[in-house]
């Protein structure tokens, strides 16, 4: 089988806290949700579909969730199970930007390949002036499953880099036979920060 080429994502920028003391949780029917009733959660320079947001504040829903789906601009549903937990109107709800998962592709398991062999190349922004730097750890994750969840994720060692705020450019080869992958982004990037992932490749 000839090697594949595959972007995991493009250019990827933090975004500023989004904070709220409109902001509620619902759990309700199998769909956790997270909303508003007038801060904007979603669309241009906010939040979107795979980001990480760590969220404080709360009384029980301090956690990190994935961002599953978008409803509208002020509500998007999550991968992990929420509290139900209704705005106060006078406590405030602070969510984080705190990375993001790419979505999955194809590993060589899919294609029942014998090798698994693959290289993925990880660019991103540091520039040295702490306002263009990436501040965080890439690495990768497979699955075994044929329709993963989130808790059949599972990260592949010897993929994970740290930002040293220097390097702008690293790649790794794993072996296995997974049948899809993905990129997971974890940062602690400040507000006034914006720099982040440059480009994430993946040959196999």
């Amino acid at each position: 089988m000839a090697q594949t080429s595959t972007t995991l994502s493009g250019a990827k920028s933090h975004i500023p806290d989004i904070t709220g003391t409109d902001i509620s949780f619902t759990a309700s029917g199998g769909t956790n949700t997270i909303s508003s009733t007038s801060t904007t959660l979603t669309g241009s320079g906010k939040l979107a579909v795979r980001d990480l947001v760590t969220v404080s504040g709360t009384t029980n829903n301090n956690s990190t969730f994935t961002v599953k789906s978008i409803v509208s601009e002020t509500e998007f549903t999550v991968e992990e199970i929420v509290t139900t937990e209704s705005s106060d109107g006078s406590t405030t709800a602070t969510l984080d930007h705190t990375g993001f998962v790419t979505d999955k592709a194809k590993g060589d398991g899919y294609f029942s390949q014998p090798d698994g062999v693959h290289t993925v190349a990880y660019q991103v922004t540091n520039l040295r002036d702490s306002t263009d730097d990436f501040f965080g750890t890439i690495k990768m994750q497979g699955s075994l499953a044929t329709t993963p969840t989130e808790d059949d994720w599972f990260d592949i060692a010897d993929t994970s880099y740290t930002s040293d705020q220097s390097t702008t450019n690293v790649s790794f080869n794993f072996t296995g036979n997974f049948v899809w992958v993905r990129a997971r982004v974890e940062t602690s990037n400040l507000t006034s920060n914006p720099s982040m992932v440059t480009a994430i490749l993946l040959n196999n």
